[in-house]
């Protein structure tokens, strides 16, 4: 079997391969055209972040198998492309950990102690050691954003720097740590009271911009921020502005909104920033790390076929994950629902099948796959999902009934957040599409696409006119209103498909209609 390497490894990482007897063509420094001609022929491919697999390149590789990406990251690879061929994609989501702590804390310091100017002044001929009298870290309060792996090894090296901690996580609570250890706090009160904040959360929809001037300007002006997790968390330009007008003192950035970044990039210049070139993985130890790891599951994959951190794999039986997919589609998406429903710390999340779909445990992953990806920064999928979710504290249960159903099969998920449990069925229909046939306990059959409004509220006339009222002086059109109005409490509960997203302030509008008593959006993935 032959194997291609586009970017540099380490000789361990080589020499695992070597032994496996694979035939090895290492090209870390060719042009996309020699690469794509040579991966036409190859069983894998191991890359890090230089090449970029296209769905071109992919298309043309008949032989591929398995793509292994030496890091966490796979912006890099057509994933699509690679899923519909039935191609493995792996990457190490665990060995940079360690990395990109240290790597936190050596940039608060170097920002603290204002060392990337003593060593910018000595080197100009200058000694200006009083102009750059700096602070320490003992007694000083810490903000951490996002209290996954990475900001708890924050958390640890940090403790032993005499300083305060405090957290921000939607999906953690105060049960989970001694308040000893770090105070669980709301974004606000952290930005507030922080000397200084470090961000460890995934970049998405709603972390996008997180920190923008008007969040920098509530910050202590004497407070620094520190961005090791990804480019665009926070906004760049606002991050130059605040720290010109002195509105804080400083920030230290390792990641950026689109990478490299040139001599006009907002944040070059300004001083009392400090920046380094994406650094927060590279390391001798996290390189060889990750070039171990990857070339050992690459050889497992194609010699035993076992899967270790494979992305886009649920199971290793091809035949099976065909013959289940529409069921892992549908417990994807109850838990995809579930995650937008369900907001705060879950405690624990039940999935139940029935009939035909048996599987339990590939399911349950998905459904918790679906729950979890937007939740946490690390990258979600069927091997890791269990033991993240037991890692934030969620008691998990699975279960397959034998009880008698009136679907063909069913997927029953139930989650609870306090004393309040959202319940979520569906069942997968002769046309293999998914349906939800249960919603907050309500017996109902819907086609889940698009953008769907769940609205509950008193069941009395003028309520659903008042709705629609509203809705079409905003512009917006409504899709299909299924209402059901069996109930004890005496509500009616509604699902409107609507053909657009309603903003937060349409949500309030729509919240303070009389007689509403709640209103939940969700969107369904494509």
């Amino acid at each position: 079997m032959k194997v291609l390497i586009s970017d540099p490894i380490t000789d361990a990482g080589i020499a695992i391969l070597n032994d496996a007897g694979f035939e090895i063509v290492y090209l870390p420094n060719s042009e996309p055209d020699e690469i794509q001609d040579v991966a036409k022929d190859v069983h894998a491919w191991i890359i890090r972040s230089g090449t970029n697999i296209t769905a071109d390149m992919i298309q043309s590789a008949n032989n591929l198998q398995v793509i292994g990406r030496a890091g966490v990251g796979v912006d890099n690879i057509d994933f699509p492309s690679a899923t519909r061929k039935g191609i493995v994609v792996m990457n190490t989501p665990d060995v940079n950990t360690i990395s990109a702590a240290e790597h936190t804390v050596a940039l608060m310091l170097t920002s603290s102690r204002n060392i990337h100017r003593g060593h910018g002044g000595l080197e100009k001929g200058e000694w200006n050691r009083h102009e750059l009298v700096g602070t320490e870290l003992l007694n000083k309060t810490l903000g951490i954003v996002g209290l996954g792996k990475i900001g708890r090894e924050v958390m640890e090296r940090c403790r032993s720097f005499g300083m305060k901690l405090i957290g921000y996580d939607p999906f953690v609570s105060q049960d989970m740590f001694s308040e000893e250890d770090i105070k669980i706090v709301d974004l606000d009160t952290l930005t507030e009271m922080a000397d200084f904040i470090t961000v460890h959360v995934p970049l998405n929809d709603q972390t996008r911009d997180l920190f923008d001037y008007n969040r920098l300007c509530k910050m202590k002006y004497s407070a620094r921020i520190i961005n090791v997790a990804r480019g665009g968390i926070i906004n760049e330009p606002d991050l130059a502005r605040a720290v010109s007008e002195e509105k804080i003192a400083g920030a230290a950035i390792d990641v950026f909104t689109s990478e490299p970044i040139d001599s006009s990039h907002p944040l070059i210049g300004v001083q009392n920033i400090v920046l380094t070139p994406h650094l927060g993985a590279s390391t001798q130890e996290a390189k060889e790390g990750v070039s171990r790891a990857i070339c050992e599951q690459v050889r497992d994959c194609l010699l035993y076929e076992k899967l270790s951190n494979a992305l886009n794999m649920p199971i290793s039986d091809m035949a099976k994950l065909k013959e289940i997919k529409p069921y892992l589609d549908l417990a994807e998406l109850l838990g995809h629902l579930q995650s937008q429903i369900a907001e705060g710390p879950i405690s624990h999340i039940s999935i139940e099948c029935f009939g035909s779909a048996d599987e339990i445990k590939p399911i349950s992953l998905a459904c918790l796959k679906g729950l979890l990806q937007s939740r946490i920064p690390e990258r979600i999928n069927y091997i890791n999902a269990e033991t993240v979710a037991k890692d934030l504290g969620i008691e998990i249960n699975m279960n397959y009934s034998t009880s008698e159903s009136s679907y063909l099969n069913l997927i029953s998920t139930k989650v609870i957040i306090g004393d309040i449990s959202y319940r979520l069925d569906g069942s997968v229909f002769d046309d293999k599409r998914p349906r939800l046939v249960n919603i907050m306990s309500r017996k109902m059959e819907i086609t889940p696409e698009g953008t769907m409004l769940m609205v509950e509220n008193k069941d009395v006339p003028g309520v659903i006119g008042n709705v629609g009222s509203l809705l079409g002086s905003l512009n917006i059109n409504i899709a299909a209103y299924i209402l059901d109005r069996n109930s004890e409490d005496e509500n009616a509960f509604a699902v409107i498909r609507v053909e657009n997203p309603l903003t937060d302030d349409a949500l309030d509008h729509l919240r303070n209609i009389d007689d509403i008593q709640s209103v939940n959006q969700i969107h369904v993935l494509n």
